[in-house]
C-alpha cells in the first residue's frame, strides 16, 4: 500500500513526538535523559535547519511513519553522507512497505542534497530492523559510540 512521503512542518509536532514513542517499545528502550521537551526542541531544529529534515509517511491524515534526514559533514574519503535516524513505522503498518518508501525517500532527499551514501546505526537487538536493512540493499559495518556527559 502506498502512502504520501513529506517533508514534516511545525504543525506535525504532537504527531511526530506521539510516534516517537514506539521507538522505545522492545527491543527498544528509553534514552537516558530522554524528555518530550528535549524531542520538540529536535523536531524544531530538524523542521527549520535547511540540511535536515522529518519525512512523514501518510495515509490520508494519519501519520504511519517517519524518518529522520541530516547531511552529515563532508568526508575527506567518502564526500557528503546522509544519516538516517529514528526510522518509525507503526506497528499495524510494518509489512506493508511504508518503511522502504521512507528509505526510498531518505535516498532521494540525500540525492538532492549532494549526498554520496546513507548511513544510520540499528540497535544490536533490532533481528527485524536488520533484516529489512538487509533487503534493501544496505551493507552492515561496525559503528562505535562513546556517550559524553554534560559539562558541569
Amino acid at each position: 500500500m502506498s502512502v504520501d512521503i513529506r517533508a514534516a512542518t511545525i504543525a506535525d509536532e504532537p504527531a511526530v513526538l506521539d510516534l516517537l514513542e514506539a521507538l522505545f517499545e522492545p527491543p527498544g528502550a528509553r534514552p537516558p535523559g530522554y524528555t518530550r521537551a528535549h524531542a520538540a526542541t529536535a523536531f524544531r531544529y530538524a523542521v527549520d535547519a535547511g540540511d535536515t529534515d522529518l519525512l512523514l509517511a501518510l495515509d490520508g491524515d494519519a501519520l504511519v511513519g517517519m524518518a529522520s534526514v541530516y547531511v552529515l559533514f563532508p568526508s575527506m574519503r567518502f564526500g557528503r553522507r546522509v544519516w538516517l535516524e529514528d526510522l518509525v513505522v507503526r506497528p499495524a503498518r510494518r509489512g506493508q512497505r511504508v518503511g522502504k518508501q521512507l528509505l526510498d525517500a531518505a535516498t532521494a532527499w540525500g540525492q538532492a542534497h549532494g549526498c554520496a551514501f546513507l548511513e544510520l546505526t540499528s540497535g544490536a537487538a533490532r533481528a527485524d530492523a536488520h533484516r529489512f536493512y538487509r533487503a534493501n540493499g544496505m551493507v552492515e559495518s561496525s559503528v562505535f559510540d562513546r556517550p559524553i556527559p554534560p559539562r558541569h
